[in-house]
């Protein structure tokens, strides 16, 4: 899906998509592809799986010392 498919599909405009999209692309959460005048994002599913972890990890951490 392009950005312009996406600001389409909510009350976004381009250049805060844009914004939005560098910010996840500099934090490596999402890949970009140009094809033309258009570029495609996705999501970067390697990143995301080590977030859910460490997200896992935490509420593991927090259920342990509660239990105690």
């Amino acid at each position: 899906m392009s950005a312009g498919d996406i600001a389409d599909l909510y009350d976004f405009t381009k250049p805060t998509l844009s914004g939005h999209f560098k910010v996840l692309k500099e934090a490596e959460l999402v890949t970009a592809e140009r094809n033309g005048t258009s570029i495609f994002y996705r999501l970067n599913v390697s990143v995301a799986d080590e977030i859910v972890a460490m997200v896992m990890d935490i509420f593991k951490a927090e259920e342990e010392v509660s239990d105690d």
